[in-house]
């Protein structure tokens, strides 16, 4: 019976590691934050499409580039905080926005 790599419950690190308890160690630490972190990401999308949904009903434009600045320059201060790269906060952030704009014009689209 041969695993499915698109199933987590299929997949078993230890034989991905070469055996390395320290390598799995910090793999499995990876997994997990990989999980909270799409976890997290789907909370966050859940929460911009009620605000998408409420934005097409009161007529709002779909993106508010004052507040996407903010955000931006908020986020590039917790990296630098973080010891984390402002320039990849901000891309994966840009990349979030892009996503909920998208999201919040079909939300008007389906209105219309």
């Amino acid at each position: 019976m041969s695993s499915d790599p698109s199933n987590p419950s299929d997949f078993d690190e230890t034989k991905c590691a070469s055996g390395d308890p320290v390598l799995s160690g910090f793999r499995k630490s990876i997994d997990n934050i990989d999980a909270a972190l799409i976890h997290m990401l789907a909370e966050r999308f859940r929460i911009t499409q009620a605000v998408g949904e409420y934005k097409a009903k009161a007529t709002l434009p779909t993106a508010d580039p004052e507040r996407e600045q903010r955000q931006i320059a908020r986020l590039r201060k917790l990296s630098e905080e973080a010891n984390l790269d402002p320039e990849f906060s901000e891309k994966f952030l840009r990349f979030i926005i892009d996503e909920v704009i998208r999201h919040h014009e079909k939300a008007q689209s389906d209105l219309g």
